[in-house]
């Protein structure tokens, strides 16, 4: 890894861990092992390196998070739920601290640092699209009416606020339930289709 992604690297984990503002640039340097000149070489500002940061969670959240999702479950579905899960495992095995990185983001620096909303706004659209093309993935098995953009950014908004209720909770449960509630809405998606689609397989 070279020293440019080391200090990436090194911030994100940081500002995940303690929240941007409580993260000096004095324990960036310490935790990437390099020197202010090289950082300052790279990011003339702290805000110039959170901005990379947020960068590298647009260019890591598929081949980190999302394409294994897609190799170990072949059906649309069922992997939006897994990822579900895969959250709240997430939250389980870190005793419901950290939450999304971008999510925290949003909450702390959207409005001391407004010049950055687009940038985290990408980074959700990010997410969400790829929802929605497992979503467009699933064909006929949710309704022909069915706004799959809209429904992956309800996904989205299940997920997020899952996980901010767990981090108040000290709890995976308000997580548990709140995704619990997503599969039940998916199973009635899936009745749906199902009735829509039988006329035309008696007619067959």
């Amino acid at each position: 890894m070279d020293t440019r992604d080391r200090i990436i690297q090194s911030a994100a984990r940081l500002f995940h861990e303690q929240g941007y503002a409580a993260t000096g640039v004095a324990t960036i340097l310490r935790e990437a092992d390099v020197n202010s000149g090289s950082l300052y070489h790279f990011f003339p500002s702290k805000e110039a390196l959170l901005e990379n940061v947020l960068d590298s969670y647009l260019a890591r959240l598929y081949p980190e998070i999302m394409e294994p999702m897609e190799k170990s479950e072949p059906d649309p579905v069922s992997r939006v739920l897994k990822l579900m899960d895969w959250y709240t495992g997430f939250l389980d095995e870190n005793g419901c601290r950290l939450g999304c990185p971008v999510g925290n983001l949003a909450l702390e620096v959207s409005d001391t640092h407004p010049q950055l909303r687009s940038l985290i706004d990408r980074n959700f659209e990010n997410w969400t699209s790829i929802i929605h093309g497992w979503l467009e993935e699933a064909g006929a098995a949710l309704p022909a009416g069915c706004n799959r953009r809209a429904l992956a950014r309800f996904i989205l908004t299940v997920m997020e606020g899952g996980v901010m209720q767990s981090r108040a909770a000290g709890s995976t449960v308000p997580m548990e339930q709140s995704v619990e509630q997503l599969k039940s809405y998916f199973d009635a998606l899936t009745r749906q289709a199902a009735q829509e689609l039988a006329p035309i397989a008696r007619s067959a």
